[in-house]
């Protein structure tokens, strides 16, 4: 082998965590039987019937996306969680990776790969860089669309903003690139309640609890100083026109541990010792039982609203 093919594969191979495929071998004018001899001197390994690691062991997460898009073909691009943890996007990722290929074409499993029939726009759609992947929109849209549970559906959309992979406004934007899309007018709805202030998934529950009562829509995110002067932001808010402030403090998951509910009673204490009224629900109560929420909060004044 020439120094100017060793180069050449050494190069590529770098800029694909240490993959490459036989289709990219052979325009190297490196032979079967030159990769058949690297791989049975355990220099090299195969990963599929057309891919190829120039590495030993087994393959890492990055290794893992390129060996998805090679054994894919031209047109494979990671996309889904995938591409949102490529992005940035933490505390979603799954163990297998996506990728998505053209739809119609047949394509052999290759093992921690998730390959999903697509007939989106794939190369036109993908990021800068080395790796073929979509850019954070269409991913988190497409993903979300297709979701079968919507809570984690309308979830990912908010943390997709709240980790500042995307804005609201170009979402809705990607929205309409994407027509038709499942969930467009929803989703339209929860990234107007997003771009409003709403940081989590119990905050959008709220929105959606309000609309679906038809009462006044809350401030979100508000902040307050308390009686020792220290800043809080509220969850949820409304002013009344008596003077009175009425906050909403949602509970999760997490408020159950113990560093956490206290730091939560010590801030409702506060409000409450600066003249705010503060009532407490859980996100559970939101969702499955918003009745009794809206009750307290038209027993406490808050109005229908005027839309």
């Amino acid at each position: 082998m020439s120094k100017r093919h060793s180069l050449g594969w050494r190069v590529l191979a770098q800029r694909q965590a240490g993959l490459l495929s036989r289709a990219q071998l052979a325009e190297l004018e490196l032979d079967r039987h030159f990769v058949r001899s690297q791989v049975r001197a355990e220099r090299w390994q195969e990963v599929s019937a057309v891919v190829i690691a120039t590495t030993t062991g087994t393959l890492t997460h990055e290794q893992t996306l390129w060996a998805g898009v090679l054994h894919g073909g031209h047109s494979a691009t990671v996309g889904g969680l995938s591409a949102l943890a490529h992005h940035g996007l933490t505390n979603w990722r799954r163990d297998d990776v996506t990728v998505l290929i053209p739809k119609s074409r047949g394509i052999e499993p290759l093992a921690g790969v998730d390959f999903v029939e697509c007939r989106r726009e794939l190369v036109g759609w993908r990021a800068r860089g080395a790796l073929p992947v979509w850019k954070a929109e269409p991913a988190a849209l497409h993903f979300a669309a297709y979701e079968p549970v919507t809570r984690t559906s309308y979830g990912l959309l908010a943390a997709v903003v709240q980790q500042g992979l995307s804005e609201p406004d170009a979402l809705a934007r990607w929205i309409g690139r994407m027509r038709p899309l499942r969930r467009a007018k929803p989703m339209r709805r929860v990234l107007a309640d997003i771009a409003g202030g709403a940081q989590s998934l119990a905050e959008l529950d709220v929105g959606r609890m309000c609309r679906r009562f038809g009462i006044r829509p809350p401030d979100r995110q508000t902040r307050r100083r308390d009686s020792s002067g220290r800043s809080r932001y509220t969850d949820a808010e409304w002013r009344l026109p008596d003077g009175r402030v009425v906050v909403l403090e949602v509970d999760g998951s997490f408020h159950m541990e113990v560093e956490h509910w206290g730091d939560d009673i010590e801030r409702e204490r506060g409000l409450v010792a600066s003249g705010v009224v503060v009532i407490r629900c859980t996100a559970l109560e939101v969702r499955d039982a918003p009745e009794r929420v809206v009750r307290d909060l038209r027993r406490l004044g808050i109005a229908r609203s005027s839309a």
